[in-house]
């Protein structure tokens, strides 16, 4: 019997690492992002469409894990714009980032965002 994870066929091959089946993963950052009920709620909204959400409440170690991920894992980050202005420009040339979603109400937070082509503001 073959298992879920390891799919193939003549002309096409690949193995899972897990089982989840999104072409993306999606990647939040936010300094107090288990502190509150908004967040929660924001939470519960995305994982009804989206399975594979990492969420990161430290700046290094979120730019470590995008860094190192599988050039294979398409990621969408969603991140607000203090802490986009600090990390997008050390990771926006990386090719596995397809869009990057800000959102602040501070102005000078959104100004920044210009410069990077894949950043999508106010989300």
């Amino acid at each position: 019997m073959m298992e879920m994870n390891d799919l193939s066929d003549e002309n096409y091959s690949f193995k899972r690492e897990d089982n989840r089946f999104e072409t993306f993963t999606l990647i939040w950052l936010e300094t107090n992002i288990n502190c509150d009920q908004k967040h929660e709620d924001i939470e519960e909204k995305l994982r009804a469409t989206i399975n594979h959400i990492k969420k990161f409440d430290d700046l290094d170690k979120c730019q470590k894990y995008i860094e190192q991920a599988s050039k294979d894992d398409e990621i969408v980050l969603l991140i607000s714009g203090q802490l986009g202005r600090q990390l997008v420009p050390l990771i926006h040339q990386l090719q596995h980032i397809s869009a990057i979603y800000t959102y602040s109400e501070d102005k000078n937070n959104k100004t920044w965002a210009r410069d990077f082509p894949k950043v999508v503001e106010d989300c």
